[in-house]
């Protein structure tokens, strides 16, 4: 069965968390039938794994274990977000091992829209880390996303408005 994707990209404090929670709760109140992956969750530990850097391989072999878990259940849609999904679609879909169709939505917001929701956020030691973390993402983000890629822009909008444009890209009931 084919394989319905839709990766949410975008910088630290751009909101792609809350977009996607309210793309689930959308879908759900829609009856629309899905997964979400927080894909930030998928690559926690310390330290890493031997031959493995990045986590990256951490990151698909867990992607791989619980779509098993999903589609065995009978699920073919897939929300999954991660600061640069968008830019690393086959690695994921490859993860699932299952023909699938992409939707890639890259989430943007200005410096000042990001810092805000990041100070909010991170009350601990790393809130100076993430926001040069964010920024160069941003840069690093729009390079590497190719035209494609729908860009949404967050600055100034409610999650359930942006939610629902990014449902409407996918083309789902």
């Amino acid at each position: 069965m084919l394989v319905d994707v839709l990766l949410i990209g975008g910088r630290s404090g751009v909101g792609k968390s809350t977009v996607g929670w309210e793309v689930s709760a959308q879908l759900q109140a829609a009856e629309v039938s899905h997964c979400y992956l927080e894909g930030d969750f998928l690559d926690q530990a310390f330290p890493a794994p031997p031959g493995d850097p990045n986590r990256s391989q951490l990151t698909r072999d867990n992607i791989a274990a619980l779509w098993r878990n999903f589609s065995t259940r009978g699920y073919h849609r897939l929300v999954y977000t991660n600061t640069v999904s968008v830019i690393y679609p086959e690695e994921i879909t490859e993860s699932l091992g299952e023909p699938s169709r992409v939707t890639r939505v890259l989430l943007t917001a200005s410096d000042e829209t990001a810092n805000a929701r990041l100070a909010q956020r991170e009350i601990g030691s790393g809130l100076d880390l993430h926001i040069q973390r964010s920024a160069q993402r941003a840069v690093d983000l729009e390079r590497a996303a190719p035209s494609s890629v729908l860009r949404i822009c967050t600055d100034g909008r409610g999650v359930v408005e942006i939610a629902a444009e990014v449902i409407a890209a996918t083309g789902w009931p």
